[in-house]
């Protein structure tokens, strides 16, 4: 018997963007609540951002369906967000003198996981990765002007 689990997962299969160029979009939202992540995903300029939107938006409406528990899409954390390499599509160019280029179309597999938010004492949303740091660290310099 398999234990109930407390997250809930939508992914993309080969979808037609480089993961290296998705990476870069998904790095930006993992950790963050699904609010700051749509604005964030709202203002960046890149093309693999609307594809990443399609899965937030699915893994939001999947944890809200979901019979066991109505979640909100407002109280929800990304817990995991990740972008794997799906299969490469090989093409060729001609080039001069008889030879070739080869042209690499790749694709990726999107996977966003989505588990309800950690509260803090003061009833405000906190990340889970925030939720355990030490203090941080202050400069030697600024140290010394304090005292």
């Amino acid at each position: 018997m398999t234990a109930a689990r407390s997250d809930v997962r939508a992914c993309a299969k080969f979808v037609h963007v480089s993961p290296r160029k998705a990476r870069l979009v998904v790095d930006h939202i993992r950790g963050r609540s699904v609010p700051e992540a749509r604005t964030i995903l709202a203002f960046m300029p890149r093309a693999a951002v609307r594809d990443v939107e399609k899965v937030l938006h699915s893994a939001v409406a999947n944890a809200e369906s979901n019979p066991n528990r109505r979640w909100s899409g407002d109280d929800l954390m990304i817990a995991a967000a990740y972008v794997d390499e799906g299969p490469t599509t090989k093409r060729w160019r001609p080039r001069a003198r008889g030879r070739v280029n080869q042209i690499l179309k790749r694709t990726c597999h999107i996977t966003i996981v989505l588990e309800p938010g950690v509260e803090t004492n003061s009833g405000g949303r906190q990340r889970e990765s925030e939720a355990g740091t030490a203090r941080r660290r202050v400069p030697r310099r600024a140290r010394k002007a304090v005292a």
